[in-house]
């Protein structure tokens, strides 16, 4: 596919385009019959997103509620079966919300033997809608600092269950990349952080991380690597424990197995594997 229609869809979920200049943008570029050939491999089908079943039986799962700053903040809540004691890991979500990929992840990660949270940043707002075309513009009306205290909140819930060890980390994809990052600059309690392609934080904040951080990149996703430069030095300069990966000729987004024409199954396996290693290492010694 076309390198210009993936940007162009790019610009589509991260509100630079709205719907109808997204389509008519589209058709320019591939032609008005080619295009509603093309949605099906944009867009996300989350038919896919089981790679984990949700009635895994080596599972619990639950949708629960915990206090948040905003309030009630809904998350899907997954662990293996057995009274073993597990770290947490916080799974940040797309700006597609708390969908059935990331309830997918969230239950991939607790298979590795973790105590694994998915919140619904959109709590605030109702919840994630079932129209993930709408998950985009309520995303861009959260208050951001409330939106951080929100999954800090989360942090601190996985901290004190009775079968958690204590030791708490989290990972995040896009809009929930940048979200990690921030939780590594807010919280002094978090031990592992995972972004997948996400915002960097501003270098002046860098010198509060405290947790190690594994930061998975994208070689075709310009917008957010502009931004890895500054990131790395300041990491450097305030001697973070760090890794940085770049996955060459990867889109944006390139670990959702749910869109067709951004998944990248060598980048995300490679990437899965080295998450996992990560936070094993970091969590579990």
């Amino acid at each position: 596919m076309d390198q210009k229609i993936i940007d162009l869809y790019d610009e589509y979920p991260h509100e630079l385009l709205d719907r109808r200049e997204f389509l008519r943008s589209l058709s320019i570029l591939a032609g008005a019959t080619a295009t509603y050939a093309l949605l099906p491999l944009l867009e996300n089908n989350y038919a896919k997103a089981e790679v984990v079943q949700k009635d895994d039986p080596r599972l619990y799962l639950d949708h629960i509620k915990y206090p948040g700053a905003t309030g009630e903040v809904g998350a899907y809540l997954v662990r293996p079966k057995g009274d073993e004691k597990l770290p947490g890991v916080v799974v940040i979500h797309e700006n597609r919300g708390l969908n059935p990929h990331i309830e997918d992840v969230t239950r991939r990660v607790a298979l590795e033997g973790f105590l694994a949270i998915g919140p619904d940043a959109l709590s605030p707002l109702g919840g994630t809608p079932e129209d993930p075309d709408k998950a985009p513009s309520l995303i861009q009306n959260l208050d951001s600092q409330a939106t951080i205290k929100d999954y800090l909140a989360a942090v601190r819930y996985l901290k004190t269950q009775p079968v958690s060890t204590g030791k708490v980390g989290c990972i995040g994809f896009c809009w929930g990349g940048g979200i990690a990052n921030q939780l590594a600059v807010n919280s002094p309690d978090l031990l592992a952080v995972v972004s997948f392609y996400g915002r960097q934080p501003a270098s002046e904040d860098v010198p509060k991380i405290k947790a190690s951080l594994l930061l998975h990149y994208a070689g075709l996703d310009e917008a957010i690597n502009k931004g890895i430069p500054a990131f790395e030095a300041a990491l450097k300069k305030a001697s973070i424990n760090y890794k940085m990966y770049m996955y060459e000729g990867a889109n944006h987004a390139f670990f959702n197995d749910t869109t067709a024409a951004r998944y990248n199954k060598e980048a995300a396996q490679l990437a899965w594997q080295r998450t996992i290693s990560f936070l094993k290492e970091k969590l579990k010694k």
